[in-house]
Formats: structure tokens, C-alpha cells, sequence
């Protein structure tokens, strides 16, 4: 695992960057570029393809094609969709060097089963939080963002799915994959109790897919931070108690959910809206763990 401060250097750049990106700012994003990627050569296909991305926006795709096919060179792969179906890359389409870059991606596309983490609370737990972490993010990222369980009691199991979307980034599109690796991580758990299913965003889609359907398992509740929602199931294969969900109003994903909420909260689902919060986790989210658990 890379040390942690790394891991932050590329989460915060990645921020920023995107922040850059959605007001437009493209000389900016590449100028911060520039300056801060020095360092972080394992996220060379994800900044490789936030810099392609900027660069064709702000009118050069001789250099965004140089770009994705320089980094191709040192390794580098993507889920070909993510190149075609871009609308940012539209401008490399059907260029001979583009579609070499598409091609090695697809003899390269792999996936790869991670270890669940595994944390216990300080004393016997009295149930199983199991998390899924957001796209692009990991079991650590879960970790760290729902770790207050273990203070009430619970033992918590952070899932890492297999889909690679990069090397480097990893989401729950496939629901099938998504129930494999959560079957994989409760094989391996030796704790007792109630099991709820956790997530965030795309992580909490399928934490919602899993409680909904019980698939791999029935759970006893669920708790889903700014769920990126896509289809529901017809009714709840269970009771669930827990039943949670957070989305703050100013989420993007806030108008997902509000469409979802008359089947959510037929299912039992609490919708928690958050003022003033974005697509992250609330302050004083721990608070909101004791009061949901």
C-alpha cells in the first residue's frame, strides 16, 4: 500500500483539478498539473486522462492524443469505453494514434480481487458494518470515512471491488461483480451479529442494490451516503433497520435521489438531506452513525 500522505496528495489534486475542469478554468488545470504531479507516477493513467481530457476542452488534441499515448507507452491502460464515450475526447476520434491507445487498452483491461479490511472494535462487537467505498476511492477511503462504527460496537469490513476502470480506479458498475466481491469478503469474516451493508456514492448504490435484494446475503439494515442511483428493485426482499440515507442539497446527485424517494422511502429508507452539504460525507458524521445504529 502507498504511504497515506501520497494517497492524500492525489486525492486533493484531484479535487482541485475537477474543480478547475467544472468552472472551466482549463489553463489553470493544466498549470496546477504541471506543478503538482511530480510524484505521483502511480496515478499516471488517471492524471494522464484528466490532462487529455483539459487539454481537448481548451482546443489541443494534437496534445491530448500525445498525452494518452505517452502514458500508454509507460504502461498505461483504460476501460475503452471511458476514451470512446467521453464527449470531453470527441475531437480524438478517429485518429490513428487515439485508436492505437484504444487498442493496447483493451488487450490491457484487467481486474484484480483485494483483501477485504478488516477493523474490530475494542470490545465484542455487537454487529458488522460492511462499507463500500465511492468510485475512484478505496477500502482505505471507506476506512477512514466509516470508521466511527467501531465506537459503537461494531466491527467494520471495507470492501474493495475488482473493477478497474484504470489501473488505479475502481467503482461498482456491475452489479453481479459487485455481489462476487461482497460474497468473497463475507466468506472470510469470522465475526457475528447483524450485518448492515455501508456506502458512498457509487459504493452506496450497491450497499442499497445488496440490502434491497439480498444478494449475496440478507443484511439488516443499510446506510448510503449520496447514493448514485440507477434502477431500484420492485419491493425490499427484507425489513431493514437500519435504513438510511444522507445526500446533502448541495449534491448533484441530490435530484437522483429526491426521484427515487417515494420508492426509497416505500422500502423503509429514511432520506436524511444535509444543508449546504456537497457530494461528500457531513461533519460530525459520527453523530449521525450513533443516532442511525
Amino acid at each position: 500500500m502507498l504511504p497515506v500522505d501520497q494517497t492524500e496528495r492525489y486525492d486533493d489534486l484531484s479535487d482541485r483539478v475537477f474543480a478547475l475542469y467544472e468552472a472551466a478554468e482549463y489553463d489553470a488545470a493544466l498549470r496546477l498539473l504541471d506543478a503538482e504531479a511530480a510524484g505521483l507516477e502511480e496515478w499516471g493513467a488517471e492524471l494522464a486522462q484528466v490532462r487529455a481530457c483539459v487539454l481537448a476542452l481548451n482546443g489541443d488534441p494534437d496534445e491530448a492524443v500525445r498525452v494518452l499515448a505517452e502514458a500508454t507507452d509507460a504502461g498505461a491502460w483504460w476501460v475503452p469505453e471511458i476514451l470512446t464515450g467521453d464527449d470531453d475526447l470527441v475531437a480524438l476520434r478517429g485518429r490513428p494514434e487515439f485508436e492505437r491507445v484504444v487498442a493496447v487498452s483493451r488487450e490491457r483491461v484487467s481486474d484484480d480481487v483485494v483483501p477485504a479490511l478488516v477493523e474490530l472494535p475494542d470490545r465484542p462487537a455487537v454487529g458488522v458494518v460492511v462499507a463500500l467505498h465511492g468510485a475512484g476511492q478505496t477500502a482505505a477511503h471507506a476506512r477512514k470515512d466509516w470508521g466511527g462504527v467501531l465506537d459503537h460496537g461494531y466491527g467494520l469490513v471495507c470492501v474493495q471491488s475488482s473493477r478497474r476502470m484504470s489501473p488505479r480506479y475502481r467503482t461498482w458498475p456491475d452489479r453481479e461483480q459487485a455481489a462476487a466481491d461482497i460474497r468473497r469478503a463475507l466468506a472470510e469474516l469470522q465475526l457475528h451479529g447483524p450485518v448492515i451493508a455501508a456506502g458512498f456514492s457509487a459504493g452506496g448504490r450497491a450497499a442499497l442494490d445488496w440490502a434491497l435484494t439480498a444478494r449475496p446475503a440478507p443484511v439488516a439494515g443499510v446506510l448510503a451516503v449520496a447514493p448514485a442511483l440507477r434502477e431500484l428493485p420492485d419491493a425490499a426482499a427484507n425489513p431493514l433497520s437500519p435504513a438510511t440515507v444522507w445526500v446533502g442539497t448541495d449534491d448533484d446527485l441530490l435530484e437522483v435521489v429526491d426521484g427515487k424517494a417515494a420508492e426509497l422511502t416505500a422500502f423503509g429508507c429514511t432520506i436524511e438531506r444535509i444543508p449546504g452539504l456537497g457530494h461528500a460525507f457531513p461533519a460530525g458524521f459520527g453523530e449521525l452513525l450513533a443516532e442511525a445504529l
